[in-house]
């Protein structure tokens, strides 16, 4: 009992929890995606850029507030900092769509082609946030490191393995949370968030119903801000912050939002969670694992790992072919591509 109880320990510190924790991730930028597809109609490559420039304003924002002394107790100090990192990505978002974005809209130019420009507004950003910060690996966190550490939950317990749990993952959780449940309140239940879907269902029987595009396409902004910033940052968080790792996250979120089905929000939660489950168990070595429930001379001589740790994204990339080939519309049924 005690061995089965071990196993589950580990399989709980390496696979479970930064499961649970990436899908959180993962699952707010694939809303991002999701939303201006199924919104703005076109799919945008620089999202994974626009995290990198929300996340490098909250580390700014994260130096300036301990440089000045302020702190946020044993939490991360970068929780004051999003919100005004929140703004200036507003701010930018909202000048990008202006100055690019919206001429192509104006012009009815096809989705394809607005995708095209996304890739040259993803260039400008990633050396935008070069340019500001740098190419290096940066790290913001501060305050109580772990909540759960090894060596005291196998104290407490008395077993072989220790858990240990992040304050960052159970932040990156609870805030997953609130966030995804206010959104879905305001697109369910507010009156600008059922403008929103009726835009995005019908746009003509939209304009003819009084909404506003230019409206729409504001609030839209300012939510993909939102996501962008709290997916960068607390993704930041958990690991650390490095440019190029955010245009390397580009392909799991739009396999995410593509799996779950791209255009649905729900679906985008749901292809969030597939796609970080399958990644880490494809590529975690179980070796250990099995040494607890077989026999001693049944134990393995291998890693028993499907897929090395260098062929995460290969999965993600694997998955999404599959369910191009079998169910375009995604899990859930979004729009075709």
């Amino acid at each position: 009992m005690t061995d089965l109880i071990n196993a589950l320990v580990l399989l709980s510190n390496f696979v479970l929890i930064p499961a649970i924790t990436y899908g959180s991730q993962l699952a707010l930028g694939a809303l991002g995606i999701t939303i201006i597809y199924g919104i703005l109609r076109f799919a945008n490559f620089a999202y994974g850029d626009l995290m990198a420039f929300a996340t490098t304003f909250t580390i700014l924002f994260t130096w300036y507030f301990q440089s000045i002394g302020i702190s946020f107790g044993v939490l991360p100090t970068a929780l004051l900092a999003i919100p005004f990192a929140i703004i200036v990505t507003i701010i930018f978002c909202l000048i990008t769509d202006k100055l690019v974005f919206g001429y192509y809209r104006i012009k009815k130019s096809p989705s394809v082609t607005i995708a095209m420009v996304s890739l040259g507004v993803m260039f400008v950003t990633n050396a935008i946030v070069r340019i500001i910060i740098g190419p290096y690996d940066r790290r913001f966190a501060d305050g109580e490191r772990f909540i759960i550490r090894a060596n005291e939950f196998k104290e407490m317990t008395g077993l072989n393995e220790g858990l240990a749990i992040k304050s960052t993952q159970v932040l990156t959780i609870v805030i997953t949370i609130i966030v995804v449940s206010l959104l879905f309140w305001f697109l369910n239940k507010t009156k600008t968030g059922k403008s929103m879907r009726a835009y995005s269902d019908n746009e003509d029987l939209a304009l003819l119903s009084g909404i506003s595009p230019a409206r729409v396409v504001m609030i839209t902004w300012i939510i993909v801000a939102i996501l962008a910033t709290f997916a960068g940052s607390l993704y930041g968080l958990d690991k650390s912050f490095k440019p190029f790792t955010y245009f390397s996250l580009l392909l799991p979120i739009f396999a995410s939002a593509i799996v779950g089905g791209i255009g649905n929000p729900v679906g985008a939660l749901v292809g969030g969670y597939v796609i970080a489950f399958s990644e880490i168990i494809i590529t975690y070595a179980y070796k250990k694992f099995f040494a607890y429930l077989l026999p001693e001379s049944l134990e393995p001589n291998t890693l028993v790992q499907f897929l090395s740790t260098d062929y995460k994204f290969a999965v993600s990339f694997s998955i999404l072919v599959i369910v191009l080939l079998v169910r375009p519309t995604g899990i859930l049924k979004g729009k075709t591509l």
